[in-house]
């Protein structure tokens, strides 16, 4: 093991922008697929991961949905969701903060039920056996209508105790975040907590129209924010949070390379910039291995990283005391 993910391991961490969806590796995929029957476009797992060769977002899409087939029972989402935090913990995270795309699940026949069951209980067996915590974000896919995304919200709302938040995920552009306004306010009232994917593909007017429209707390990914200065500072001044997924926007071409990544910018800028792995199978990598590629690119020190970590705990929507009790243990390493 280097040196360099033996200290990532020793920071404790949360990460706050992952989609349990697209932690499904390709050997779970084809074990799935032959438990359920499912057949697949692709006859190995080599094939399957040479096709990933995105040169978009949609490319990265097109392939998502069709890995997200073979998952048809409370069991396979029980198995994902474990697999997932099996790998956090080994990364040294101690708090999760997981999405998931029920919509896709519906329309492939599964039902709300055995989607949520499977992810819940695992959350409470990783909780029992490593210690990590797990909260749950319900997204809404943006290339649908507002109204299927009503419908999926009267779904989740037998199941509030296990949810703690709605998002907005999937093709950015051409599809706005006000497009979403009636529901957004009707999660809020019900009491979810707010995040939206914005300003990755899409313009910063689309974290303008995050924050104002919908009243998120959170804006995932946001790199494009440092186009707008005026944007930049009220980031900052309000220490909205962005989730910032190095692996994905490289392995999509957000930047095309590592070194032009602007994660050191948000950071020079005063934002509360966090590190995540998005979709750990697609994108080459899980939280600590988006640390070591930001850290070897960009030039970044242990304080960086330590103000790194800090940052996904302070943005995490853990109860007060749970975040200061984590914040403080990682503090503690740092003067050892």
């Amino acid at each position: 093991m280097s040196d360099q993910r033996a200290f990532l391991e020793r920071l404790p961490k949360a990460e706050l922008h992952m989609h349990i969806e697209g932690s499904l590796e390709p050997e779970m995929l084809f074990a799935l697929a032959r438990r359920n029957g499912v057949k697949l476009a692709y006859d190995s797992v080599e094939a399957l991961r040479a096709a990933y060769n995105f040169s978009r977002l949609q490319d990265f899409l097109d392939i998502y949905y069709q890995g997200m087939s073979v998952l048809r029972t409370e069991q396979d989402f029980y198995d994902l969701t474990t697999a997932y935090l099996q790998n956090a913990v080994a990364d040294g995270v101690v708090h999760s903060e997981i999405f998931f795309d029920p919509q896709v699940h519906l329309g492939n026949g599964v039902g709300f039920d055995s989607v949520i069951g499977g992810i819940h209980r695992a959350t409470v067996d990783a909780q029992e056996r490593h210690g990590i915590s797990t909260l749950i974000i319900m997204c809404f896919l943006r290339d649908l209508e507002e109204a299927d995304a009503e419908r999926t919200l009267d779904l989740a709302l037998d199941h509030k105790e296990k949810i703690v938040g709605v998002g907005l995920d999937s093709a950015e552009l051409g599809h706005p975040p006000s497009k979403f306004k009636r529901v957004f306010a009707r999660a809020r009232d019900a009491g979810f907590r707010l995040t939206a994917h914005a300003g990755e593909e899409g313009p910063p007017e689309y974290i303008w129209e995050a924050l104002d429209v919908l009243g998120v707390e959170r804006i995932d990914h946001g790199v494009r924010a440092l186009e707008d200065p005026a944007l930049v500072a009220r980031l900052a001044a309000e220490q909205i949070a962005l989730t910032v997924c190095p692996l994905s926007n490289l392995r999509l071409c957000v930047v095309d390379h590592m070194a032009k990544h602007p994660l050191r910018r948000l950071l020079e800028s005063g934002l509360l910039a966090t590190v995540n792995s998005d979709d750990p199978s697609y994108f080459g990598g899980y939280v600590n291995d988006n640390f070591i590629a930001v850290q070897d690119a960009l030039g970044l020190n242990e304080g960086d990283l330590f103000k790194l970590s800090e940052n996904s705990l302070v943005a995490s929507f853990l109860p007060e005391v749970e975040k200061q009790a984590h914040i403080q243990r990682l503090r503690d390493i740092g003067q050892q």
